[in-house]
């Protein structure tokens, strides 16, 4: 029952994603709020990159970064981005799709090679915070960068503010 609502999030949420990174625009691929941060185009591919990531929390009791290589392409590359983000939905709608809810209450540790970064804990609250809950945070980030820039920002969930206010003029 968990993992069938968590398949029905993961393909609503899929969907707001793909119009968040399809919003960016390659003329600010290169911003950046603050020295300390993310570009745009950095912010957009490590959003495509955590749906990379649902195989290894879903397949593996231990995940080790270190020894998990993804070709992501350039982050000034917005085409190759997308792409990925959709090569990456695939992979993690078939891990997801392959669990059981019993999966989920199995322990889950994230390595760094010799270096232990997460868990043990619950596969299923691995799932909820380091999958979802740590894109939508990320998404959050990229309204803010769109915002900044004078960007549209497309409504996620329901119309944006000046959706909303186009609609009552």
């Amino acid at each position: 029952m968990i993992v069938q609502h968590l398949i029905a999030e993961f393909e609503h949420e899929v969907n707001s994603t793909r119009k968040l990174l399809q919003a960016v625009p390659e003329k600010d691929l290169a911003y950046k709020p603050a020295p300390i941060s993310w570009t745009m185009g950095e912010l957009a591919q490590h959003i495509a990159t955590i749906y990379y990531w649902y195989v290894g929390t879903l397949t593996k009791d231990v995940y080790d970064l270190a020894a998990d290589h993804l070709d992501r392409g350039e982050p000034s590359d917005l085409q190759a981005t997308l792409k990925l983000f959709e090569e990456n939905v695939e992979k993690a709608r078939a891990a997801l799709q392959a669990i059981t809810d019993e999966h989920l209450q199995e322990q889950w540790t994230m390595k760094f090679g010799d270096r232990t970064v997460l868990g043990p804990m619950p596969r299923g609250l691995v799932a909820r915070s380091f999958l979802f809950n740590h894109l939508y945070h990320h998404r959050g980030e990229m309204i803010v960068y769109l915002r900044a820039t004078g960007n549209k920002v497309p409504g996620l969930y329901g119309p944006t503010y000046e959706e909303s206010q186009a609609s009552q003029n």
